[in-house]
């Protein structure tokens, strides 16, 4: 009988076992039906039906027919005639017969051909990292999967997953990726290091099975933009008084947890909003939220970092403190600075408090320089003797100025004796003697000037 050449075969999508050949396929992909028989029947024609296989309609395909939908390949040598059935819907599945033509009565092996959706799954596990970081996928199996083949794939496709596994247990690092198993647990775990944004996506884990559909789970990786420290500033408060930083909202949701660590680094510092009567959170929006520190002390100063999440978006800020009676002068760069400050005579206090205060790791240094003498004692005898001065050098102008115009007025008379031709010498020269009259005044008031003017006269004479 048919049922006495058959043998256990399993492939990768089918197996035959008993006196029914299962076979497992995924919609829309394709599936192969092994059809065994005996020695003997290489020559025989075979085929495959439907139903009942009694009339014409319900024969599928035949060895030596093809079409769009059914292939077949005889292997005489294996003794395998196998018919791959292409482009499977879900309404494929069902019964169907291996036949083997023979006389009067052939020979017809039941199949039974299952088929399911190919995507997966109704759950996912979702979870997220940061570019350039790596990754561990969890997935866990049951007790009957300890020794079986487990792998993982990119996608949701079931029926291609093992064929295209990045990594399987038969060989544990490949790359980027690397495969654990713990048996214990029954959890095997795929690590993917150097992450890149084209990581993102969809990831099936999958254990293999012998008979029957593979074992799936689904998880969807989401790779985030490194976008560590986008800005820095530097900000300075007085002690006892509150001060307000500003930070960066990455989420568009505004419950999203919030930090503000203090420290040198931002992987490294220390939380301060669990402090929440001095760290006031206010001002929250999609897009940045403020943190007020409501009384400042002196140990409040340093290097803070804040923002929503500390792996991908957040802002350093440098905060410096000055005391409230300080004279400061806030420097926010980092170059090093020097401070030269002098005391008034009229503020003691202030003349001794003078700072230099830098928001960074500035080199600073302040010097003080004790007055040299009294400007209220060097005022007092100054300025009564720069009064003399101008009052002396306004009545030597004055003077000379007074001098410069009786000049003119000689010169001009001068002239119009020599030159002139009529007959009003004689009240010129009357002229003359009132102008000597003026000279002898002028020399009376201005020694000086006496020999001058007599020079003048003779002149005109």
């Amino acid at each position: 009988m048919w049922s006495l050449y058959l043998l256990l075969m399993c492939t990768a999508m089918s197996c035959v076992t008993g006196d029914v050949i299962s076979v497992f396929g995924y919609e829309g992909s394709a599936v192969k039906v092994p059809c065994l028989y005996g020695r003997g029947y290489e020559d025989y024609e075979k085929y495959l039906c439907k139903h009942d296989c009694k009339v014409d309609d319900d024969v599928l395909i035949k060895s030596k027919g093809n079409n769009n939908k059914y292939s077949t390949n005889d292997d005489k040598r294996a003794r395998t005639f196998t018919v791959t059935i292409s482009d499977l819907r879900l309404d494929d599945a069902g019964k169907y017969w291996c036949g083997v033509t023979k006389d009067f009565t052939d020979i017809y092996k039941e199949v039974k051909l299952n088929i399911r959706p190919d995507r997966c799954c109704d759950r996912v596990n979702k979870i997220q990292s940061i570019e350039e970081g790596s990754v561990t996928i969890s997935c866990p199996y049951d007790s009957q999967s300890v020794n079986k083949l487990k792998f993982l794939c990119r996608g949701n496709r079931p029926s291609t997953c093992r064929q295209q596994a990045v990594i399987t247990s038969s060989n544990t690092q490949n790359g980027r990726f690397r495969l654990s198993d713990d048996r214990k647990s029954r959890i095997f775990t795929v690590t993917i290091s150097s992450l890149t944004l084209k990581d993102s996506g969809s990831y099936l884990c999958g254990v293999q099975r012998i008979s029957g559909f593979d074992v799936f789970s689904a998880v969807e990786l989401k790779v985030k933009a490194k976008l560590f420290c986008l800005k820095s500033y530097h900000i300075s408060g007085i002690e006892g008084r509150p001060v307000t930083l500003q930070c960066p909202n990455s989420g568009q949701q505004l419950d999203n947890k919030k930090f503000l660590c203090k420290g040198d680094q931002h992987n490294n510092c220390t939380d301060m909003m669990e402090n929440q009567t001095k760290f006031k959170l206010l001002n929250v929006s999609s897009t940045c939220f403020s943190v007020i520190i409501t009384e400042l002390e002196a140990a409040d100063a340093g290097t803070y970092y804040c923002g929503s999440d500390s792996h991908l978006r957040f802002i350093k800020i440098q905060l410096a403190v000055v005391s409230p009676n300080q004279t400061s002068s806030v420097a926010p760069t980092s170059s090093a600075e020097q401070v030269t400050s002098q005391p008034s005579s009229h503020n003691p206090v202030s003349s001794q408090q003078t700072s230099s205060v830098s928001p960074t790791s500035s080199t600073e240094q302040v010097t003080s320089q004790p007055p040299s003498h009294n400007p209220d004692v060097s005022l007092f005898y100054i300025l009564p003797a720069v009064f003399a001065l101008l009052l002396i050098l306004t009545f030597v102008l004055l003077l000379v100025l007074k001098y410069k115009t009786r000049i003119k007025q000689v010169d001009g008379i001068n002239a119009n004796v020599l030159y002139s031709a009529d007959n009003n010498v004689e009240m010129r020269i009357n002229d003359i003697y009132e102008l000597q009259e003026d000279a002898v005044y002028i020399n009376s008031s201005t020694p000086n000037m006496l020999s001058h003017d007599n020079d003048i006269y003779n002149n005109v004479l």
